[in-house]
């Protein structure tokens, strides 16, 4: 009995194993394909255009991403425009950052004028250093020998043209105070016949017009130690300004004298069409608008009368007849009224 119940149980799990391994042994069942049917020529025109049309559309839509994209890009750059300058490529801060940066340099810097021409830097190291540290010196208005040299080589050579005759510079100084100091040098006499100016080269130095005079029709080759000279009696003479071309170092004719007080003013005016070099001066307030002179008339008008009666003279000769004139009548507006005549006339005149 038990040798059967063994063998029915191997039976068993035999056909359980054959089963198993069936089911694992199948491969899968793949699942068919639809066939793609044949399209007609109608259909595949109608297809082709399908898909032309979508084309189409996508273009359009790039097109209009990628000029709305241009127009951000534009206003983006207009607006980096208005900020940013295209010279110089920095930005509104950054300029006024530079301009305070610049004013304070220039409330440091000592402009000096009327310096003549063989002026070095030694001599103007030696005239301010007891004022305070320098942190450098430059000279301008320099008008080269020739046109291809540039001021700076002209400078570094001293290769100046042989007309010039004036040079100005610039003394930076390391403290504000000490350029102040420095002020005390204006009106020294640095060379035989050469008065410097100094002055501080800030843009917010004001100038007292009040103790200034304009002066006009001046001599191009004039020097400031002439002007000086010329005005000297009615006051002292703080500055003396004369200005001058950039590339040529000639005057332009007008310039500016400040005196030491406002009564010098009252004198200098008193000088106006004074000679000096052979010209005129013509000296004014500053301020004030120069009026040229009216010319006047050289003959009085005569009445109008004279006037009158002299063309009707010369319209008449002496041999032609003048009749006397006819008034015509004047024209009545008012229509004429036809006289009535009465009945027993009318009769006795028929």
């Amino acid at each position: 009995k038990e040798n059967k119940k063994r063998k029915r149980t191997e039976e068993v799990e035999k056909v359980s194993e054959d089963q198993g391994s069936s089911v694992v042994q199948e491969p899968p069942v793949k699942a068919k394909k639809p066939r793609k049917k044949e399209l007609s020529k109608a259909e595949k025109k109608l297809a082709n255009r399908e898909s032309a049309l979508e084309r189409a559309d996508e273009e359009e839509e790039q097109k209009l991403f990628q000029s709305k994209a241009k127009q951000k890009k534009g206003a983006s750059h207009a607006i980096t425009k208005s900020v940013v300058n295209s010279d110089t490529g920095t930005t509104v801060k950054q300029q006024q950052k530079k301009k305070v940066a610049d004013e304070t340099v220039n409330r440091r810097t000592v402009f000096v004028g009327n310096l003549p021409v063989n002026c070095t830097v030694q001599v103007l190291k030696s005239l301010f250093k007891g004022y305070g540290q320098i942190k450098s010196i430059r000279f301008r208005s320099l008008v080269p020998a020739e046109d291809t040299l540039s001021k700076k080589l002209a400078a570094i050579k001293h290769k100046v043209h042989p007309n010039a005759k004036f040079v100005n510079a610039y003394v930076v100084f390391k403290e504000e105070c000490d350029a102040i100091k420095a002020l005390n040098e204006n009106g020294t006499e640095i060379a035989s016949g050469f008065h410097i100016r100094v002055d501080i080269a800030s843009k917010t130095s004001s100038h007292d017009n009040k103790r200034s005079v304009f002066l006009g029709n001046l001599s191009y080759d004039i020097s400031d130690d002439a002007v000086r000279e010329h005005f000297s009696v009615c006051g002292g003479v703080v500055a003396v300004r004369i200005v001058r071309d950039r590339k040529t170092g000639l005057g332009k004719g007008f310039g500016y004298v400040l005196f030491e007080n406002t009564d010098a003013v009252h004198l200098a005016l008193k000088l106006n069409d004074s000679l000096l070099m052979g010209r005129k001066v013509r000296v004014k307030r500053c301020g004030e608008k120069w009026k040229a002179p009216q010319k006047s008339p050289n003959r009085s008008r005569a009445p109008k009368d004279s006037v009158d009666a002299t063309l009707k003279n010369k319209r008449r000769s002496n041999d032609s007849f003048v009749g006397e004139k006819a008034n015509p009548l004047k024209s009545s507006t008012k229509p004429k009224r036809l006289k009535t005549v009465p009945r027993n006339k009318a009769g006795k005149n028929e």
